[in-house]
């Protein structure tokens, strides 16, 4: 498996490349980073892009969505509950971002415990609303891509358009009854485990 991080230099968020080493098939997580940092870890890698997967759809996660797609003719990938952000650049928040204003369909809409293959790789989708309605984190093997649901000693915010803070607790406690050796990569800021936030994370207590 392979695993890159492109941080986007104008928010801090992690764009992430899951890559299977068998195929070199693989996805990109949240491409909020910039397009030339993204296809230039990709080339490095002699990769092909399948998939863009979405946790959820705010600005500094999906900036480079449409230039990405249109480069490698990859499969948008996002939940159900997120089409509303998606398709509406005021709730996704891009018209205040440098990326200018934002808005596509996904090619593929996903429930919770659904499932995708990358190559020999098998993610599965578990829908984790609060910070917005169709947020999701992505778990592959001992690995889970939390977005802005759970942060290394945080959490995402819940008071933007969608945020519902009681769904949010809810998502965490699901994501608290996870096998704690899960390696957890946040849509901002260090990696961490599912057992250190529960020691630590005030929200996790």
């Amino acid at each position: 498996m392979i695993i890159e991080i492109i941080e986007d230099r104008f928010m801090g968020e992690n764009t992430y490349l899951l890559g299977d080493e068998k195929t070199n098939k693989c996805a990109i997580i949240d491409p909020g980073a910039d397009l030339i940092d993204i296809l230039s870890v990709v080339k490095n890698k002699n990769l092909t892009v399948e998939y863009i997967i979405l946790t959820h759809g705010h600005a500094d996660h999906i900036g480079s969505v449409k230039d990405l797609k249109a480069k490698t003719n990859a499969k948008i990938v996002a939940h159900e509950n997120e089409k509303e952000l998606l398709v509406d650049r005021k709730k996704n928040l891009s018209i205040r971002f440098p990326c200018g204003p934002q808005e596509f369909d996904a090619d593929i809409y996903v429930k919770d415990k659904d499932r995708l293959e990358i190559g020999d790789l098998r993610l599965t989708f578990i829908h984790t609303p609060g910070h917005t309605p169709g947020g999701m984190c992505i778990k592959v093997g001992s690995y889970m891509f939390t977005g802005d649901t759970l942060f290394a000693g945080s959490i995402g915010r819940t008071d933007f358009y969608g945020g519902d803070h009681k769904q949010m607790t809810k998502s965490l406690n699901r994501l608290a009854n996870q096998d704690e050796d899960i390696i957890i990569y946040p849509g901002h800021g260090p990696s961490s485990t599912i057992r250190i936030e529960k020691l630590t994370n005030p929200y996790m207590r």
